[in-house]
């Protein structure tokens, strides 16, 4: 169920499924796409805007309040249980069959946020029992909201983003109020507030000051990426929705960016990535799912193997272990490292055997000799540019790994490089002061990478053994503690590499053309 980063810059905009979203919407008319070839129709694009009165202010959106705005966060406490039906009572009176599971509440972190809901057994459970089979009916997926045809086009195209839909789809369902068939659904992720079950929001939502509790960590320029994605999404939105006109049937002068503001869009998109289930053997149009007591109702577990699959009409879950009645049921969440599971979901498995750190090694491209070291690296598999991971406990053999193709770039004298050449594998002629140079780059690499941390390992544990600590000061500490002690086993292994040199004495090589470590 791992969910697919941002990839391109445009997504569709949906209409709301009938009332009790059986069928897909219409795709893209003919008139729909008449408007790009037709100067005056784009005229009328404009004239639109003027006139529309529609505001943010108007707009009750998902994960915001009524004025549209994101949520007060000291007025929430008792918001999930407000007018009416609870999800599963909803869930059951609309086709969910009986099941083996209850929802439960435990306290937030904050008193002043409403609890956290979660999935537990409603009686003791074995190994290969269906905990639930929620019908297809009651599953969100881009078949139900664009239909096949529009789906396969908009992909071709790269139009489509599958979670900016699926969030702007349901913000548009949320203007319904209780007119929607989604309603109690959306009012229960709207509980959740993208947090997931450590109630924890993804770092995507976090102050400028929280996102510098991740200083050191390559996290936090990625969290800055994909909010810079995030916001190109956002960007694009009026213009894919005056494209795809014909899908607005119902909101005729809804122009996106006037009925969401990016903050309101951005929480929508962050709570729907926290949830979305991502289904395997099934079409493109129901690959993305967001499956009512699935996520973040479920807890994610990295050791864990049931996952939510998609059968004969329904997404069933079939539990790996048992259970006592009201414990918490768990699933898989992919193979995911925690970089990923925090920015996702917003917690850190301490367990996670997935987990895994990034070196980028790249060759030098003024290096006289580069065109052949590029040859002699796509001959074995690498790139002139090289992603190496280093997965959690397999520290030494990573570090062997980026060895060989340092050393291709420490080569400068020509007839060793005909040498390479004409070989058949990657061996390259290797010096006691080559040999000490690579791996003195390499040491160096890992002391940089450990020095730009802010804190050390033993400060780290020091934090985390402090009950009080802030929750998002917890789950960053957790993940940059768990990155040092990766990098301090590479450090480990290549300081062992070099111990073991026959003529420790031996000063590296110059390296006017050394590879780059990033």
């Amino acid at each position: 169920m791992e969910v697919t980063s941002i990839h391109g810059n445009r997504i569709l905009s949906p209409l709301r499924s009938s009332i009790h979203g059986n069928r897909p919407l219409s795709v893209l008319s003919r008139v729909s796409f008449s408007a790009r070839r037709n100067p005056s129709l784009a005229s009328n694009y404009h004239s639109i805007r003027r006139r529309n009165p529609c505001s943010a202010s108007s707009s009750d959106t998902l994960v915001a309040g009524k004025d549209g705005k994101p949520k007060n966060r000291e007025v929430e406490s008792k918001k999930g249980e407000e007018e009416g039906e609870d999800l599963k009572s909803w869930m059951h009176e609309n086709g969910l069959p009986p099941c083996k599971v209850l929802l439960k509440e435990r306290p937030s972190h904050d008193e002043k946020h409403s609890p956290i809901h979660y999935v537990a057994a409603s009686e003791d459970l074995q190994v290969g029992d269906v905990a639930f089979s929620v019908p297809n009916s009651l599953v969100v997926t881009l078949e139900r909201v664009l239909g096949n045809e529009t789906i396969a086009e908009l992909l071709t195209t790269n139009k489509l983003s599958e979670l900016a839909c699926l969030a702007l789809y349901l913000m548009y369902e949320k203007k319904q109020g209780k007119k929607s068939f989604w309603y109690p659904y959306i009012r229960e992720l709207d509980r959740q507030r993208g947090r997931g079950q450590l109630a924890v929001e993804s770092p995507l939502l976090w102050s400028e000051a929280e996102l510098a509790y991740l200083t050191g960590s390559p996290m936090k320029a990625e969290v800055i990426g994909r909010a810079a994605g995030i916001k190109r999404e956002y960007n694009e939105l009026d213009t894919v929705w005056f494209m795809a006109g014909s899908l607005f049937q119902q909101y005729p002068y809804d122009i996106p960016t006037e009925a969401f503001s990016f903050e309101i869009f951005k929480q929508a998109f962050v709570a729907v990535q926290s949830c979305v289930v991502h289904l395997q053997k099934v079409s493109l149009a129901r690959r993305f799912a967001l499956v009512p007591l699935g996520p973040p109702l479920l807890a994610y577990r990295s050791n864990c193997k049931a996952m939510l699959t998609a059968v004969d009409g329904a997404v069933q879950l079939v539990v790996d272990r048992p259970y006592k009645a009201g414990e918490s049921i768990v699933v898989w969440c992919g193979p995911q490292p925690n970089s990923k599971l925090l920015l996702n979901y917003g917690f850190v498995d301490e367990d996670n055997s997935y987990d895994r750190l990034i070196v980028e090694a790249a060759l030098n491209t003024e290096d006289p000799q580069y065109q052949e070291k590029r040859m002699v690296a796509q001959r074995n598999g690498k790139l002139s540019v090289q992603v190496f991971h280093v997965y959690v406990g397999k520290e030494k053999e990573a570090v062997a790994d980026m060895l060989p193709y340092l050393r291709l770039g420490y080569v400068s004298d020509p007839s060793e490089m005909q040498s390479v050449i004409s070989s058949q594998g990657p061996i390259c002629p290797v010096s006691p002061c080559m040999e000490r140079a690579v791996l003195d780059q390499l040491a160096d690499y890992f002391k940089k990478r450990l020095a730009a941390y802010p804190t050390t390992l033993g400060e780290d544990e020091s934090l985390l053994a402090d009950s009080t600590l802030n929750p998002k000061k917890r789950v960053a500490t957790q993940l940059i503690k768990l990155e040092k002690k990766m990098l301090h086993a590479c450090l480990q292994a290549t300081v062992d590499l070099i111990n073991q040199l026959p003529d420790d004495t031996v000063s590296p090589c110059p390296a006017p053309y050394a590879p780059l470590l990033k």
